[in-house]
């Protein structure tokens, strides 16, 4: 299965309350950064995530709030880097008594020291490594020689260990298509869990040209999508499809909210035009409509999987066709 049974049935039944309730938005996953401290400088990060200090960062307390508030039942740690924060063990132990499903987003230089033997693998947890592309390329992205061999040898070790552990690559221009699929050939190889592909998000912040045009990442993805049946590829295949230019999908930034150091960032996890510090103002305020509509010179080139999963698996939920499509691919590999 892509996903363990528990993880799927924790989105279908959240899903199935909202569609009750008659919620035609809700969050399905809480980008949650408590600290916007990492120990790389990567190309393609915003700088804001990289830069900031560790004695700004957020309370495990201020944490819980925010996961209670958007009640998604997913809550993506990232940053930032995660294991840098000093309250790890206990923000992870909160939200699995809270009975959420957990992905911590790391570039694993500190696996070992803060995760290994100081917080034990669980159902409702899941490493999330990130490399994007193989040795040279990965290390170009983060700008320091060495990660991508660091990384791979804590892949093996978080497996051997029992924890769910998957690989994230952003797809960049240095990317190439042939990289990718060794990554994921490289996911059997390791015994990982899957692997995430995305295109890689424009920040203005970053100054160098390393991102795809929105030609460009058709053409990769098409190939990607072409091999990604015979791989751990967790993203649907709808997704691929709208990443590959086969279809058109809205946005739907409030499937995935951010919450920061300093407070809601809104509209998404990638575009912060207002930082909002409570939750009822940043949900009900948000003109969640217009960011929908990609209008926005911001949403130009943006295929992130952060948007627009939700909306893929809400197309293939109205038909038959669509249904039985997402279902094979759930139970697949």
């Amino acid at each position: 299965m892509r996903f363990p049974i528990g993880f799927m049935m924790a989105q279908s039944r959240h899903r199935s309350r909202m569609e009750k309730r008659g919620e035609g938005r809700y969050p399905t996953v809480l980008m949650l950064e408590p600290l916007y401290t990492c120990n790389l400088a990567c190309l393609g990060c915003s700088v804001e995530r990289h830069t900031g200090k560790l004695k700004d960062r957020m309370s495990v307390e201020a944490c819980f709030k925010a996961v209670e508030e958007c009640g998604a039942p997913i809550v993506n740690i990232c940053g930032g880097e995660p294991t840098l924060y000093p309250e790890l063990p206990e923000l992870i132990a909160g939200l699995i008594e809270r009975n959420k499903y957990i992905i911590v987003c790391t570039n694993a230089l500190k696996l070992a020291e803060k995760v290994f033997d100081k917080i034990p693998p669980s159902p409702h947890l899941f490493l999330m490594v990130h490399l994007d592309g193989m040795r040279e390329t990965h290390d170009y992205v983060c700008n320091r020689q060495g990660v991508f061999d660091h990384a791979i040898e804590m892949v093996k070790q978080a497996r051997a260990r029992g924890y769910y552990t998957y690989l994230n690559t952003t797809v960049f221009k240095e990317t190439s298509v042939e990289e990718v699929e060794q990554l994921c050939k490289m996911v059997d190889e390791l015994k990982a869990n899957g692997i995430l592909i995305s295109p890689g998000y424009e920040y203005e912040s970053v100054e160098r040209d390393i991102f795809l045009t929105k030609e460009q990442i058709h053409d990769k993805f098409k190939v990607i999508r072409d091999f990604s049946s015979q791989y751990k590829v967790n993203a649907t295949p709808m997704f691929l499809e709208f990443a590959a230019g086969m279809r058109e999908l809205p946005c739907a930034p409030w499937s995935t909210v951010n919450y920061t150091p300093t407070g809601w960032k809104a509209p998404c996890y990638l575009i912060g035009e207002e930082i909002i510090p409570d939750w009822k103002t940043f949900w009900e305020k948000t003109d969640w409509a217009y960011w929908e509509s990609r209008k926005d010179p911001k949403c130009l080139n943006c295929k992130m999987h952060s948007g627009f999963e939700h909306s893929a698996v809400s197309e293939a939920m109205k038909t038959m066709k669509g249904k039985v499509q997402l279902g094979m691919w759930s139970v697949s590999k």
